[in-house]
């Protein structure tokens, strides 16, 4: 299992890109983002949402935190407009 603290390149990640996204559309593509990386078997995933106002990184992050696959999630150190997630690994 790969630890968050070890992610150094995220371009070899799974990512989505929520530049232009409001809030609502948003929160349904993150929730159906982490569906399916978990039904692939992806167990890191990349979140772009900007740096701008924060509007959608504090969206990302209250998603993240209510989401049950959800196992850690962190702003990435080198870039603070995407957040690194750990999501549950396929039974």
């Amino acid at each position: 299992m790969t630890k968050l603290n070890e992610v150094i390149f995220v371009d070899s990640y799974p990512k989505i890109d929520l530049h232009g996204y409001d809030r609502a559309t948003a929160r349904v593509a993150i929730n159906d983002f982490i569906r399916d990386n978990y039904k692939l078997g992806n167990e890191v995933i990349v979140i772009i949402h900007g740096i701008g106002s924060g509007i959608l990184r504090e969206e990302a992050h209250l998603v993240l935190k209510r989401h049950p696959l959800v196992l850690d999630y962190k702003t990435y150190y080198f870039n603070n407009g995407c957040t690194i997630v750990q999501i549950r690994k396929k039974d």
